[in-house]
């Protein structure tokens, strides 16, 4: 697996040095790609709001307090920077839904193993990817992630990494995942010329190579991708579970 420069620049996005102080400078509340306005469909339909929940890469985003508004009861959030943990603490101390952990997500041995029943990844896989470091980073937070979700927990990760990039990361046989992926436009992205002739709120065809179909149009060239990975237990073959379109009155 190789390093996906697609994105990168000069920055070291693994290292917490790097996040310490770009969050003494940014203090302001940041959402990577996409609100949670936007995420909600997905969010509702696959992570029951009964679910123990594991933010990571946290950041000082809104993502868990918007999630906690919209009726979730446990979200654990965790990132590299002391700094932004820091903030979040002390902005969310009376929120009792709300837990902040200083963690790297590349190691989360505090946690047993099958402790979650979903994870949200909003960019932190992406960041780790543009390290120097990056295929044996992306093994093992991903090694992490599948290791602490429950069987039929979800892995959702929300990405700017194209199927090609990320489909050869997520389809390694140990994690037994069963992954559905959805694609949306920026925020702000208008079509020119007229309406979308897609429908954001259905799973698009994918391959395990990455290959989608040849008759799909990504209208928005910077589209970010949203990959449900659904943890399957030892005895159920992922090629058996169907996937489903959002349903978007019911959400």
């Amino acid at each position: 697996m190789y390093r996906d420069v697609s994105s990168c620049n000069t920055y070291n996005y693994g290292d917490a040095l790097y996040w310490d102080a770009r969050y003494v400078q940014e203090a302001e509340s940041f959402d990577w790609y996409q609100h949670y306005s936007s995420l909600r469909p997905f969010v509702r339909r696959y992570i029951p709001t009964s679910s123990r929940v594991l933010m990571v890469g946290c950041g000082n985003a809104r993502m868990s307090e918007d999630m906690v508004e919209d009726g979730y009861e446990n979200i654990t959030n965790i990132d590299i920077s002391s700094v932004a943990i820091d903030i979040m603490r002390r902005k969310y101390e009376h929120v009792h839904q709300l837990n902040y952990m200083e963690m790297d997500a590349r190691d989360m041995s505090f946690f047993p193993d099958k402790s979650f029943d979903a994870v949200v990844d909003k960019g932190t896989l992406d960041s780790l990817m543009c390290g120097s470091d990056a295929p044996i980073s992306s093994v093992k937070m991903l090694g992490e992630v599948s290791r602490l979700l429950k069987p039929g927990g979800i892995y959702m990760l929300i990405t700017y990494g194209d199927p090609k990039v990320r489909m050869p990361h997520l389809t390694r046989s140990i994690y037994n995942w069963k992954i559905i992926l959805y694609i949306i436009p920026r925020p702000g992205f208008e079509k020119p010329g007229g309406s979308s002739s897609n429908s954001h709120l259905e799973p698009v065809p994918i391959s395990d190579t990455g290959v989608l179909p040849a008759d799909f149009v990504l209208e928005d060239p910077d589209s970010h991708f949203i990959y449900v990975c659904k943890k399957m237990d030892e005895t159920t073959e992922v090629s058996d579970i169907p996937s489903y379109p959002l349903i978007a009155d019911a959400l």
